[in-house]
C-alpha cells in the first residue's frame, strides 16, 4: 500500500523553459542554442551544467549564479512555471488520505519561491536546504526520514536516471519514472531505466491509478 508519493522538482513538477531562457540571456547567446547543448548533454548522460561550459569553459557556474542574483536577474519561479497537472493531482492525492512530499536538487531561493506557490504538499524542500544533494544516498535516507512511512510504501516520482531512478531505488524506494523533459523522454525507453522503475508513466495523473493498486 502507497503511504507518501515524494515528486522531484525539475521536469516533473515545473518545466525548466525559464531556467535555461535566463542563463542564454545571461551569456548573450541564442537561446536555441542553450536548449541544443543541453539536449546535447543529456543524451550523453553528462551533467546539464556541461551545456554552459561547452558555451564558455571557463565558466565558474556557482560563482556566474551569484552575480546573476546581485544584478537582479537570478532564479524566478510562479505558477506559469507547474506543469499545469501538478495543482490538480497533489491536492487529489493529499484528497485520497496520501502524504505528499516535494523534494528535488534546487536552491534555497527555490524552495522560498515554491513554498510561495502554497502547493497541496505537505512538505516542500530542496537539496541546499537540507544540504545534500541526488544521487548522494544521504538524501534519500532524509526523503524517507519526511516520509513517514516505510521505503516500500514510499513513492519516488522522477524524470533523472541517476538522480531520481537508479538511488531512489537502491534506497529501497519504489519508483515512478515520468517521461517528460529531456531527461524523461530521452532515456524512457533505456532498459536500465525500464528494469529499474516500478512504473512509466506520462503524467502526473498516472499517479492516482497507482495509489490505487
Amino acid at each position: 500500500m502507497i503511504e507518501t508519493i515524494v515528486l522531484d522538482i525539475g521536469e516533473t513538477l515545473i518545466r525548466d523553459d525559464r531556467y535555461w531562457q535566463s542563463w542564454a540571456e545571461w551569456l548573450d547567446v541564442p537561446r536555441h542554442t542553450v536548449s541544443a547543448l543541453v539536449g546535447a548533454v543529456v543524451t550523453q548522460g553528462r551533467d546539464n551544467t556541461d551545456a554552459l561550459r561547452i558555451l564558455r569553459p571557463d565558466i565558474d557556474v556557482g560563482a556566474e549564479y551569484r552575480a546573476r542574483e546581485a544584478a537582479g536577474r537570478g532564479e524566478h519561479l510562479d505558477e506559469t512555471d507547474l506543469y499545469p497537472d501538478v495543482r490538480p493531482v497533489l491536492a487529489g492525492l493529499g484528497e485520497l488520505g496520501i502524504r505528499v512530499l516535494v523534494a528535488g536538487n534546487q536552491s534555497e531561493k527555490a524552495g522560498i519561491m515554491l513554498r510561495a506557490l502554497d502547493l497541496p504538499a505537505d512538505l516542500v524542500a530542496t537539496s541546499a536546504e537540507w544540504g545534500v544533494a541526488k544521487p548522494d544516498p544521504a538524501f534519500f535516507q532524509r526523503v524517507l526520514q519526511e516520509s513517514g512511512a516505510a521505503p516500500h510504501e514510499t513513492v519516488y516520482v522522477g524524470d533523472h536516471p541517476v538522480n531520481d531512478v537508479f538511488p531512489a531505488k537502491a534506497a529501497g524506494l519504489r519508483v515512478a519514472h515520468i517521461r517528460r523533459g529531456p531527461w524523461g523522454n530521452w532515456w524512457g525507453d533505456d532498459p536500465d531505466v525500464v528494469a529499474t522503475a516500478d512504473w512509466s508513466i506520462g503524467s502526473l495523473t498516472d499517479l492516482t491509478a497507482i495509489v490505487g493498486e
